[in-house]
């Protein structure tokens, strides 16, 4: 027996503003989609086209407040090739919530307030 990751679950309020910031920001695109048939909620995977890894977002037509978060303290990383590339899209995207210069990392938000952490890919 083994395991092995599928996925991760981030629950959103809006989701088209949060598919239009995971394909700007990270270049994530769709791979798959449930739609519950009475409309309540919507899932969509996203895939960096590169891993077998994907981010699943979860929008529920009842949720009528942000979700609350708590600390924060879980997060997705992301590895990059170009870290100063994608330093300074952030910068413009304005989404840089955190930075450790010390680590050589950052982590930006997303629109419902979830951090992603963005760190240079290791060779």
């Amino acid at each position: 027996m083994y395991f092995k990751f599928a996925h991760n679950n981030f629950n959103i309020i809006d989701l088209e503003r949060s598919l239009a910031f995971y394909r700007k920001a990270l270049d994530l695109q769709e791979t798959g989609r449930i739609v519950a048939p009475d409309g309540s909620f919507i899932i969509v995977y996203l895939g960096d086209g590169m891993t077998p890894h994907r981010l699943e977002l979860t929008w529920m037509r009842d949720m009528d407040r942000p979700y609350d978060l708590g600390d924060n303290e879980f997060h997705l990383a992301f590895a990059t090739d170009d870290y100063a590339a994608a330093y300074r899209k952030h910068r413009q995207m304005d989404c840089i919530c955190y930075e450790n210069k010390a680590m050589g990392i950052y982590f930006i938000a997303d629109p419902d307030g979830y951090w992603l952490e963005i760190v240079p890919e290791q060779s």
